[in-house]
This record gives C-alpha cells, structure tokens and sequence, in this order.
C-alpha cells in the first residue's frame, strides 16, 4: 500500500469499497443459484457512476414486457413458484421497471429503505418491513405516481467490527490490537468483501422494487464526506462539544454507547447489607444496602437523606471503607431515597450517574476500580485485583463475610442496563467523549403535534414526544475503528482531552505531521440520521424529497425516526426554508415485533427464528408475502405460525386453480363487457361483494391496516369469487344457453382481472404469471390502474342481492345437515324445501350443483300456508326425523334456512347404521354433560374457580343439553 493511499484510508476509514474480490464473486455466484437470480451484481463504485449519469440514461422501457407467446399459453396443472418468480423478477430487473426518473411529470412517491447491516442476512422482521414498503411502492406505481424505493446498507460500526473481532479471536487467536488499526480495517474490508452484499440479493428474491441503480451505502465517498460536513458545521456552531462525562461503557466492545442503545432488563441478584464502622465512635457501625459490593473500593464517600432522623447525627463525621480501607465523609444529600435498604448509600462517583452526580454535589474524587473490559484494577485488595467484574461480586461478598462486615444478604430484583449490541451489562463511567446538543427539538415536537409528520399507530406519538421533552445531549463517539472517523486533530505535544487544542475539519491540518487524528469512529446512527436525503442527488432530491412514508420498528423510534426528522429541520435539504419541505416524510408507519407462538422474540440462541429463504423454497415469495401480512395487525406484535404461511401458498394455489377453469372455456376478454340486464343474481352479489371489497381495501390503505387488506382480499377470492360464485356460474357455463354462458365468463374475467391487479401489490409473480397468460393487458401489471367499483344502478341491486343470498343460505344449511347426518360429500342425496318463494324454481339446477343433490325439490308446508311465513316458530332447529312426522312426510335431518325449512335426504339410508352411530354420540354427549354437572354441583370448585371457569361450565352444560336434545330427537325418529 503507498504512502498516500494509507493516508487518505486512516482519513476516511478505508472508504473506497469498490474493490470486489473473486472470493466475493464466488461466495454472491452461489447465493444467486440458491434465489434462482439472474440480476447482475452491481460493485458499489459503479452504482456511485449510474447515480451520477442517471440523466443520461436511456428512458426506462417500462411494462412493455409481455408478448403474444405468454398471453394464453395453457396454464400448468399446477402453480410453480421456484420457476414463475425468478422470471418475472428477471424480466422487471431487465425492463428497469423499478428505476425512479426524477424528470417525470408524474406525481412523486419515495420511500428509503431502513438500511440493514452490509454483512446481515434476511430475517422475518425484514421480510415483515420490506414486504410492507414493496406493497406501497406497487400500488403507488398502479396509481400512476412516480416511484423512488431507494436502497442500500449501514456499515454497522459496532456490529460488524465485533463479529471480525470474534473470528479473529477463533482463528487467530488475536485481537484487533495485535494487527493495528490499518491492518484490523483491511480485515474488515475482506470480510465485507466476503459476506457483504447477500442479504440486497435475499431481498430481490423476496420480489423488492427498489431502485436497485440508486443503491447506496453508508461508507460511500459521498456520503462520507457528507457526514464529516455535518460534523464539522454542527461544531463550529457550538452543538458538537468534547468533554469528560459520565456515559454508558460496553466492556464487551469497549465502547461508548448512547443512553438509547442500553436496554433495561430485570435481573435477579442479591442486596448486600455491608457494615461500615464510624470513624469518631469505634465500634458503631452503619449498615449500607448495595447490589454491587465489587465496586466498594472506589467509595469515596456514604450518604443518607438530610431529613432521616436515623442519621442525622452522623452528617459530618466519617466512616471506614470496609475494602482498601480509607475514611469516608458522611454527607446529607436530598437524592437518596430513605425507604430503600437502610436508607444508607454507598457513594462511588466513577460507577454510578446518580452517585456522579451525588460526588459533583460534594467535590467529591473519582475512583475507577474497572478496567475497560470490566475487570477489577486494585492492587489495595490483591484478592479481587484482575477478577471478572461478576467473580468479583461473589469474592467481595465472601470477603467482607470474612471480616465480619457482611451482616445479611437478600434476593433481589432490579433493572439493568445491557448493551443493545453486545447484550452484556453496561458499566456507567467517566470518560472523554464527543457529545451533541440536540438542535430543532422544539421544531421537532411541533411538526409530529401538528401532523406534518403523522405516525401510526398514532400512540407512538407519546413515545415520541416522552423522549424529546427529556432528551439529553448524544454521545456520538465511539472507541471501534470501523465507520466514520471523527475529523478532529491534536497536536502531538499535547495529550487529547477535552482541554486540548482542536483542529475539526474535513481536510487535515497544513502541517498534519505535527498533528495526531482522533481514534474515535462516529456513532453509526450519526451517519444514518442523514439518510433520508444524502442517499438522492440534488436533482433526484428536488422530486423525491420529503419522502413519502417511513416503514419501520417501534424499536429505533429514538434512534433514527426523531433523529432523521432533527436532521431534516437542521439542515434544511427540501425546496425551501419552511418546515413541510425538510421534514424527512410524511408519513411513518410503525411495524410490529414478530414473536414465536410463545410469545418469545425471534433469535438464533433460542433457535425460534426461521430462515426466510427456506420459507420461500417451501412456500415461495409470494405464499410467505401474504401469509405473514394475514398475521401483522397494525401496531401489535405479531404470534408467527408457519401454517399461515402454508396458508399463503395454498391461497396462491386456489388463485391459480381458478384460473385455470376459466381458462378451459376458452380465451379471456381484457376488456368485458358487463351487460347488467343479462347479470344472474350470484353475478350481481359477486360484482357488489367486489364493490365492497374495494372500498374496505382503500379505507385499510388509508390507515396502514396491511392485514385488513389482505384479509379482505383472502375472503372475497377464497370465498365470494371461488367457492361461491364460480361454482354457482358452472350452471350457466355448461348449459345450453350461450348468452348465459357468455354472461358468466365475462364476469368471471372482469373479477379475475379486478382481483389480480388489488393482489398484485401483495403477490406481484402470480398476479404478472395470471396477468400476462390472460393477455388482460399488454403492459405489465405494476403499471396497470387499480380496479375501479363498477356501476349497478340499473340493478334492483337489494332484492337481487337477497335473492342470491337465500340460495347461498339454503346451500349451506344443505351442506351443514348433510355433515350432521354423517353423509360422505361424494355421495348424492336429496334436497327438499319446504318454502313459497318463487325465486327458488330457477334456481333450483344450482342448487343441486352446490350441494351435489340428484334431485331438489320444493313445496310448501303447512305452517307456512297457514301463518304466511317462511321461518317458523322454532327456526334454526335441525334434526332427524322419521317417515311421516313432517306435514308431507319425509325421513331426513332438517334445520330452517332464510327460504324456509330445508330437508336433506339420503338415496339410501341404513337405519340400522345410523341408529348405531346415534347412540354412539349420544352416550359420548351424556357422559361430556355429566362430567360439567358434576362440577357445578360440587360447592367447592363452584366458590374456589374464577368465575370465568365456572360460567364456561354452565355454557358447556347449555351446550350439551341442547345437542343431547337435537340427537335424541333424530333417534326417536329412527325407532
């Protein structure tokens, strides 16, 4: 490496990232065969050169991608997701369908992309994020906007410096300070290199449209400069300040952290009661409640509450230090809390805030007794001197019982700080740390009250505005050498502190010999708090900035989503000065956590945590898309089931079958036309269900309620369009009548047209597969406009609605006695109904279709000719009856239906079998009906149960006695 190359990596932390090795090549080449990609790999230098010449490109050759071949060719018998996906994905990626032209005339609709770690791979929680922003882009893009989806990755400073540490460490057998900071980030480059890069191929597989020209990376040359800019400015306005503070310290990485990359969590431990004796009066101790006796030789002093009468005659004397033995002033201090412990604390101003603060107070000095890596530093007690923090809890606990100074140890639970990396405890220190003030909070909390910015779910505003209105200065320095360096220089004859000459700017000093570059990277949150509008150049900024909606976890609310709306404010990158045009975007739409069935966090230790890409070779893309949405209510965690998914292949699969029926009767219409006069009633209901639909689907779009869209679709398909409809149209397309036939198919292809375009967003490769095969446009489908409601006013739209509604009722109590009399579905029966509706004559060759009867037949009863009704006394009663107890006579199980009473009859009924299985449910029923009883009469679980149990035993009671009812009804018949 020369001279100048070296400097100009130690400036920028090795930023030229455009350098792909075979290694690389070869690893990206297998990952490609496993998705079944064909997109080529584009190096990051060169997405920097498409960026920079985007205007003078060819135009995009948008949705022209379908031909004459594709359109009609016969559907397979069935749906292949592992060979439809990887080729639609191929033929949008070679069009450029998903690449945003910041010249057009169209409306603008931008997202960026949450950037995941360049060494990360596809979890659920992106499969979850990522599927919502491809959706909004999708329709967005239906809608006729003009679309900007931008991605890329974070350089993931702490993360990915601790993962190459570790397997240096398991390899090597070395630590990042063996190799030197230049060859340590050479390292991180080949494992960049090596592991960067899969997870942007992950997420093509998973179908993303992002502009994958624009991809852009957290450590480009550009960005980079961007950062140290914004660094700079903001320290030469005073906001960027170096001082000695107390901060969280993370002994794994060893590093600074952010008060919001700690995390509390409750922990079981002990509380030690340690005896320490009054120096004035020998033989008179204080007892001090402590969890952390380990840390009692950088006591520099003891207080308790000015008003607790306990200790009042203490304040002003002193007391011994139980470890490396010293005199301790006893102070009075208003921040200790008299009911905790003794009411005594044990002040230690280098491991504690409050404590700092309690030392501040008093001029009191600052003891370390931790090393970096949290090990205790006290040669004055050689016994815990060099010990593991945690060791060291136990050995001062046995040495203080040693010396008679431990009187008593208590369980106890208390809330700890662990790193949000690292996932160990975090020490609070004293340490020389860069800091920034906060500017535009104020402005901040205004443009969210005022809903420039709006979130949902809107409670997450609280949380929000929480933590502005107590926000603190950011420490944004960082002891780990991969990510941005801070541009800040000391002269070589003075030490660095917050009291040392400075030099800040992004070039170095005229005479950098004489001057030393800080150590320290940036917090890597400070280099993605830019990310809403570095990633776009000026021109791509002028269209695209504000963007439109932010998909994101609640988790990083503080972390990015309030720090991106500051920078935004600060810095000022829209069209003008006023807030609107540089808040970050618009809208923020807040996920869910996914969760096992246990309600646990997905992770690899708890092996709880599916791999995606397995899921997709199982499911495919779109079968995971959908059956994960189906499950993701708006704002709440989400109970991961892999039958969902199955769920979401199988729904793929019924789409497919559907349309490969309509397909059988000849070529589809990309424009029917609907003649409402010809319409049969189940054309109507389906045409009005479709209306219906999407209406619930905009109104869900309009609050980001994904899983109500996609469960509203999952029910009008499933059931509205294929089980019901299409199976009532067989009547008229396989009669006689070609107008009626026509008719159907025609309906048939405006829903299936309708229904494919509102999937599509959700299932972009079968809906393009279905779109294209039925030539029902000749562009592709991401360009086709949403469908609209269709007009049935000259449709006497409630009756006929009714009227279909009666027959689909009659169907299905049809069904549901044929199920209570233990008929197989393949075997016919007989349908009769008892019902004075005339609308049921020519509907009745459908009606035998739907419930696979030979015959159906109606007539009226007596009752309803009597009282003029169609739903007697005693409706929704259903049983067995024998010959001759009806009014026209009948052997069959019935129940009442909107038409009427309907009776369903076996060709062949074997008496003797259907008693035996009677008195089989009969027995199973009574027993069931006696257990609950028992209970109930049993006066002690009725007083001890909650009296939810109890009540759930009186229903089971109700239940049972009324089926016991219905089946000794149906026996009696039989006798």
């Amino acid at each position: 490496m020369s001279a100048s190359s070296s400097r100009r990596l130690e400036r920028s932390n090795l930023t030229d990232f455009g350098r792909v090795r075979e290694e690389q090549q070869s690893h990206l080449r297998q990952i490609i065969s496993l998705i079944q990609e064909s997109c080529e790999i584009v190096s990051r230098s060169s997405r920097t050169k498409l960026a920079a010449q985007h205007r003078l490109r060819r135009p995009c050759n948008r949705g022209s991608l379908l031909d004459d071949s594709i359109a009609m060719a016969e559907l397979p018998k069935t749906y292949d997701p592992k060979s439809v996906e990887p080729k639609w994905y191929a033929r949008w990626m070679d069009h450029r369908d998903f690449e945003a032209n910041p010249r057009s005339s169209k409306p603008a609709f931008s997202i960026v992309i949450p950037p995941p770690n360049i060494t990360g791979v596809l979890t659920l929680g992106h499969v979850l994020n990522n599927t919502i922003q491809d959706i909004l882009a999708r329709r967005a893009r239906m809608q006729g906007f003009e679309v900007l989806w931008l991605p890329g990755t974070d350089h993931a400073g702490i993360g990915t410096q601790t993962a190459v540490e570790k397997h240096l460490r398991r390899t090597e057998k070395k630590t990042r300070h063996d190799l030197g900071r230049e060859e340590f980030v050479r390292r991180v480059l080949e494992w960049q290199d090596k592991h960067g890069g899969i997870i942007i191929q992950q997420l093509k597989r998973l179908g993303c449209s992002c502009d994958w020209s624009r991809q852009r990376y957290t450590l480009d040359d550009d960005y980079v400069h961007a950062v140290q800019k914004v660094f700079v400015d903001l320290y030469r306005k005073g906001l960027i300040y170096r001082g000695r503070r107390m901060i969280n310290w993370d002994p794994a990485a060893q590093t600074a952290l952010s008060d919001e990359e700690v995390i509390s969590k409750p922990q079981k431990g002990n509380l030690y009661y340690v005896r320490y004796e009054i120096v004035e009066e020998p033989g008179r101790f204080i007892e001090v409640a402590t969890t952390r006796p380990e840390t009692i030789m950088a006591d520099t002093a003891v207080a308790a509450h000015p008003s607790d009468q306990r200790y009042v005659g203490l304040f002003g004397k002193h007391a011994w230090r139980p470890l490396a033995r010293e005199k301790l002033p006893i102070v009075a201090d208003e921040a200790i809390d008299p009911e905790f412990g003794t009411g005594v604390l044990k002040v230690t101003p280098a491991h504690d805030t409050i404590d700092f603060e309690i030392g501040q107070r008093h001029h009191l000095p600052v003891v370390d007794v931790l090393t970096p890596d949290g090990r205790i530093h006290c040669p004055a007690v050689p016994e815990l001197n060099g010990l593991d923090r945690f060791e060291a809890r136990k050995s001062a606990a046995e040495l203080l019982q040693e010396k008679g100074l431990l009187s008593k140890t208590e369980p106890y639970e208390n809330n700890v700080g662990f790193s949000e990396r690292s996932e160990v405890p975090i020490e609070p220190r004293i340490s020389e740390q860069w800091f920034l003030r906060y500017p535009k909070t104020k402005e901040a909390l205004d443009v969210v009250r005022n809903h420039l910015v709006r979130f949902f779910p809107a409670h997450w505003e609280k949380v929000y505005t929480q933590w502005l209105e107590n926000i603190r200065d950011w420490c944004i320095s960082r002891q780990v050498w991969w990510g941005h360096r801070i541009p800040a220089w000391y002269p070589k004859s003075q030490t660095p502190s917050s009291e040392s000459q400075i030099y800040v700017g992004i070039e170095p000093p005229a005479d950098p010999e004489n001057w030393t570059q800080d150590p320290d990277t940036l917090d890597t949150w400070f280099s993605s708090w830019l990310w809403a509008y570095e990633t776009m150049d000026e021109e791509t900024r002028g269209k695209f900035y504000p963007t439109s909606v932010l998909v994101t976890a609640p988790d990083i609310i503080f972390f990015w989503v309030a720090r991106m709306i500051i920078a935004g404010l600060e810095f000022k990158p829209g069209k003008s000065g006023r807030a609107e045009d540089n808040i970050p975007f618009r809208d923020v739409f807040f996920t869910g956590i996914i969760r096992d069935k246990q309600g646990r966090k997905m992770s690899k230790s708890l092996g709880n945590s599916p791999d995606p890409l397995e899921l997709i070779g199982k499911y495919g893309a779109d079968g995971l898309r959908f059956g994960l949405m189906r499950i993701a209510p708006s704002g709440q965690d989400i109970r991961f089931d892999e039958k969902q998914i199955e769920e979401g292949r199988n729904f793929a699969t019924k789409l497919w079958n559907v349309a490969r029926f309509r397909q059988m009767h000849g070529p589809s219409d990309p424009a029917p036309k609907i003649d409402s006069a010809k319409l049969s009633i189940y054309a109507v209901e389906v045409l009005a269900c479709l209306n219906e639909t999407i209406e619930t689907i905009e109104k869900a779009y309009s609050d980001y309620q994904f899983n109500a869209v996609a469960q509203a679709l999952y029910d009008f398909i499933w059931s509205d369009y294929c089980d019901w409809f299409v199976e009532a149209a067989k009547t008229e397309i396989f009669s006689e009548d070609d107008t009626k036939k026509k008719s159907a198919l025609a309906v048939m292809d405006f829903v299936l047209s309708a229904v494919v375009r509102l999937l599509h967003p959700f299932m972009p490769h079968i809906t393009e597969e279905l779109w294209s095969r039925f030539g029902f446009g000749k562009d592709s489908i991401q360009f086709a406009a949403p469908p609209e409601k269709i007009a049935l006013e000259e449709i006497d739209l409630v009756g006929t609605r009714q009227s279909a509604r009666t027959i689909y009722d009659v169907v299905q109590k049809a069904r549901n006695l044929r199920v209570e009399a233990g008929t197989p579905s393949n075997k016919k029966i007989r349908v009769i109904i008892e019902s004075i509706d005339p609308g049921l004559e020519g509907e009745l060759p459908t009606i035998a279709r739907l419930t696979n009867a030979e015959a159906v037949t109606t007539r009226p009863s007596v009752a309803m000719v009597r009282k003029g009704a169609s739903d007697p006394a005693g409706a929704g009663v259903s049983g067995y009856s024998g010959a001759g107890t009806s009014s026209g006579g009948y052997s069959g199980y019935s129940g009442y239906s909107r038409a009427g009473l309907v009776i369903v009859e076996s060709t062949d009924v074997d008496e003797v079998a259907e008693r035996a299985r009677l008195d089989k449910q009969i027995a199973k029923v009574e027993a069931e009906l006696q257990t609950a009883q028992e209970k109930l009469n049993n006066k002690s679980f009725v007083d001890r149960a909650p009296a939810a149990v109890v009540e759930e035993h009186r229903q089971r009671v109700k239940d049972f006695s009324a089926q016991l009812a219905k089946l000794k009804q149906a026996r009696r018949g039989l006798s």
